[in-house]
């Protein structure tokens, strides 16, 4: 049978498909033969051919694995000595490889105490003064370890000894490498007895890594997995050497992986800042530049994989995972001496360690330190020293990022020093003037109309850079900028339109290979104005706009201008152009843009077909939860841009909503509970957290899209999951998102058809979990309430009117005490939509008007108003308000009114202009 098997194993490596099939239909016939296993052992040890007797070992070893139980004591005896032999004897790597896996698998039935060859084999080998002894020694003793490690707990205090002689073997890697994960794998069952050495050879296992890094890296990231061992199961064997592991890890840049809760149990928060702030702050060796300060670099600093880079990093991880209290007991007293220190890059460690703070401890530093940390960085831009001002730009853009709304209240500051900061800069230092306008950028962003004092001085400096300079770079952060501006100003900027439009269609129409990056960007810029600057304005360029992008299409093969081209512009100049065409001069030209856009429409209603069951699919069996959040994120956009027409196929509907469903279940793939190893529970949770986020933003979406009596029933088992996040047990974080979405629900009920009688059905159910969010001790968990019972007010209308004396009550208590400006913002308009059913409700409005911080809300409170002058001119707190926001808020007045018909607008405004 020997013979014939070796036959069969030799036609599975042939190349023949037809030859493989008959083969292995031999091989399970030959699977039935009592003889078989004596027969793989012969094959194992005596072929000629090494790839035959690597076949053999790994079918042996699926067999032995399966019928270890039906084998006899004699036969099993007789096994074990032909594979030790097999092993001892053989010389390829791969098929030594596989028969330590076979060994392994035989350990988990045969105690060692039961295979003393084995022991003798192991010991013996991992001694010899043959260095290829050792690690094939090393190799078995790995795979049988690996295996079953318990059973060999009398011999850990022997194999320890073994590791700490194995560790100094520098000159054989593959011998520390498995070294490594054997004591990677006993690593949870060591107990007090080998406490000490495990202590006595972390020294040792740290310089044997650094030498295996040299080595082989991919070997080396495997063995990093010790650390991880050691911090989930022995941890106060590293406690001792916590500074020296930090370092190392700081060194070969590794991302540093501990467990939030350990750290503090084991009081390690202290010994990792100790390890970790010396390398923020350290200079660079004489001569040379931080990579992030180099000239060369034109990025923002956050994209420059070095210790420093790592050492920020740790700090980030536990920004965002910890108390901050605790953080930032430890870390300010570190701050605040080097922030006083002659030294330059002891001060730019410090600012760039309140850069990294800024995301994870946000609610901290906005509610109790954010006026001491703005000076501070403010300080930091007029420092002697460029490294220390390039830091305090980067905490600059990361506090405009992550500490909205509060910091935008520091523009009549900020703005002045960052336009000074940016006149005074040499454009020749690239990268320092790159660091400037990401500032800039970031804070502009959010301002809104309160950008308007800083426009001139802002246009002239981006048009200055568009026209007088000859860097490209420089031309593109400005051209970069103009599109934060315009996202900021929207019609404010009409006034610096032409010249700006000139300049990007300038770039537009060069081909060179230089230019590439810079039209990119003004692409994007390009579709920002589009957006924001106002249909009169950008009409007339439209059909130019879609010439420019297109030819550049036709001559550059890119696919980032295909991109911009395609996506972010094409579609949008067509239909705006579409808008701008009345007269009948323009007839032909527009039914041309009519037949584009049906083309358009006809290819989207294909593409949908075939997407969106992608989507679906994807959310359901896709492992990986970051991919699903993309996944998802993109299906909202979907529905949020095309609506009715993704729901035109009737089974859509259903498909959807069930995914979400599912995902608020937690029933995915991506939610089973496995994840990835490297991930600790707290971000496998804030990645969960996320991930019901996402698709529970659909819902709103959704109900905008369809008929309510459609998505009732799926509403209906949808609400449940959402509601049970409101409960004061959970967490803020999912009040809020719980809150915010019913509060959104209710909002698309408001248009959509036979929405009223579904917010009506739904008004017992939801509104008492609103009245309690209205009461929590969280003011973003208030804000979403009180949103919520206005959109319930709107949507239901007449059916919730005996609720109104109920709901009145609860804002009046509600204002007593409140003191967060946007809570009561939002309560002004959740009265508005109050009024739209009854206007009895308009003294308790007017006494907090005009809002003053969530101006999103004004849209609501005009719209109101003008509907109610229209319907009831008597009533004169209405005409006060009125003229007051005529004169104060012109713009936003005259949008409100402009869907009126023409003779409400004429009432209108003779009443705001009466005297």
């Amino acid at each position: 049978m020997t013979e014939e098997l070796e036959q069969i194993l030799s036609q599975l490596t042939e190349p023949d498909n037809a030859v493989i099939q008959q083969a292995t239909a031999k091989l399970k016939q030959a699977f039935k033969d009592p003889a078989i296993i004596p027969a793989l052992c012969a094959v194992m040890s005596g072929s000629q051919n090494p790839q035959i007797r690597q076949s053999a070992a790994v079918m042996l070893r699926l067999r032995v694995k399966k019928h270890w139980k039906k084998i006899s004591p004699n036969d099993r005896e007789s096994l074990k000595a032909v594979v030790l032999q097999a092993f001892m004897q053989e010389t390829e790597h791969s098929v030594q490889y596989s028969i330590s896996q076979l060994c392994a698998v035989m350990v988990k039935h045969e105690t060692p105490d039961r295979w003393p060859a084995l022991l003798q084999l192991l010991n013996e080998s991992t001694k010899s003064s043959n260095p290829e002894d050792r690690q094939v020694g090393l190799l078995l003793l790995n795979k049988v370890m690996d295996s079953n490690p318990e059973p060999f707990k009398p011999h850990y205090c022997q194999l320890l000894q073994l590791f700490g002689t194995v560790l100094q073997d520098h000159e054989n890697p593959t011998a520390l490498y498995y070294c490594i994960l054997t004591l990677t794998a006993i690593t949870a069952y060591t107990g007090t007895d080998e406490m000490n050495q495990m202590r006595s050879i972390i020294p040792s296992l740290i310089v044997a890594l650094k030498h295996l890094i040299k080595a082989d890296q991919n070997q080396a990231s495997e063995a990093m997995e010790v650390f991880n061992e050691l911090m989930e199961s022995e941890v106060s064997i590293i406690v001792p050497h916590v500074t020296d592991i930090v370092r190392f890890f700081l060194e070969v840049g590794f991302e540093f992986w501990f467990s939030l809760p350990t750290v503090i149990k084991q009081k390690l928060l202290n010994p990792i800042l100790q390890a970790v702030f010396p390398v923020l702050i350290a200079a660079p060796p004489p001569g040379e530049q931080d990579p992030e300060d180099e000239e060369d670099d034109t990025g923002d600093g956050t994209d420059n994989e070095n210790t420093k880079h790592c050492a920020a990093q740790i700090i980030d991880t536990m920004a965002l995972h910890m108390a901050p209290e605790k953080l930032f007991q430890q870390l300010m007293p570190l701050t605040q001496a080097c922030l006083v220190s002659e030294n330059p890059y002891q001060r730019k460690g410090a600012i760039m360690c309140l850069a990294v703070l800024a995301e994870g401890c946000a609610d901290h530093i906005r509610t109790k330190m954010l006026s001491s940390l703005l000076q501070t960085v403010c300080q930091s831009l007029s420092d002697s020293s460029q490294v220390v001002r390039s830091a305090g730009l980067f905490a600059l853009g990361q506090f405009s990022e992550h500490l909205q709304p509060e910091v935008s209240k520091y523009c009549a500051e900020l703005m002045p020093l960052l336009l000074g900061y940016l006149s005074s800069l040499n454009e020749a230092k690239v990268g320092h003037v790159t660091k400037a306008f990401y500032a800039l950028e970031n804070f502009m962003e959010n301002l809104g109309a309160d950008i308007e004092p800083y426009l001139p001085t802002l246009m002239e400096t981006m048009l200055s850079a568009l026209n007088n300079t000859d860097n490209l770079k420089i031309k593109e952060l400005a051209v970069s900028a103009i599109g934060a501006i315009a996202n900021a100003a929207k019609e404010l900027l009409v006034p610096y339109f032409s010249p700006v439009i000139e300049s990007l269609k300038g770039f537009l129409t060069t081909t060179t290979e230089e230019m590439r990056s810079l039209q990119t960007q003004s692409l994007d810029t390009l579709s920002v104005l589009a957006r924001t600057i106002g249909k009169d304005v950008f009409s007339p360029l439209a059909a130019e706009c879609v010439q420019l992008g297109l030819n550049l299409t036709d001559t550059i093969d890119d696919p980032d201008l295909r991109r911009c081209t395609y996506v972010t512009q094409c579609f949008r100049f067509l239909s705006t152009h579409l808008a701008g065409l009345n007269t009948n001069a323009y007839i032909d030209e527009k039914e041309d843009a009519c037949d584009a856009l049906g083309e358009i429409a006809f290819t989207l209603l294909k593409l949908l077909e075939v997407v969106l069951p992608c989507f679906v699919e994807t959310v359901r069996t896709e492992p990986e939860r970051l991919v699903v959040m993309g996944v998802l994120e993109s299906m909202n956009g979907v529905i949020k841009s095309c609506e009715g027409e993704v729901f035109r196929n009737p089974s859509r509907l259903k498909e959807i909503s069930y995914v979400i469903r599912d995902v608020l279940k937690k029933k995915m793939a991506c939610q089973d509970g496995g994840g990835d190893e490297a991930e600790d529970e707290d971000q496998q949770a804030e990645y969960d957290a996320m991930l019901q986020e996402f698709a529970g933003e659909g819902i709103p979406l959704v109900a905008s899209a369809v008929p309510a009596d459609s998505f009732a029933p799926f509403l209906n088992d949808l609400l449940p999951l959402i509601m049970g996040k409101t409960k004061s047990t959970g967490t803020v974080a999912e009040r809020s998102f719980s809150l915010g979405t019913i509060g959104e629900i209710l909002q698309a009920l408001v248009t959509a058809p036979g929405g009223q009688g579904l917010a009506g059905r739904l008004s017992n159910r939801l509104l008492p979990v609103l009245v309690a969010g209205v009461r929590d001790s969280d003011p973003e968990v208030r804000n979403n309430s009180v949103f919520g019972l206005g959109c319930l007010a709107q949507a239901a209308g007449p059916i919730v009117l005996t609720d109104y004396p109920m709901m009145l009550s609860v804002f009046s208590n509600l204002l007593v005490k409140e003191s967060d400006a946007r809570v009561i913002d939002n309560l002004c308009g959740a009265l508005c939509r109050m009024i739209l059913s009854n206007v009895e409700v308009v003294p308790a409005l007017a006494a907090r008007l005009p809002l003053k911080e969530d101006m999103e809300e004004n849209k609501t409170v005009f719209s109101c108003l003008a509907l109610l002058y229209t319907h009831s001119p008597s009533l004169n707190t209405a005409v006060l308000l009125m003229k007051q926001f005529a004169q104060n808020h012109c713009a936003e007045f005259q949008a409100a009114v402009r869907p009126l018909p023409a003779e409400q607008q004429a009432k209108l405004s003779a009443v705001v202009t009466a005297s």
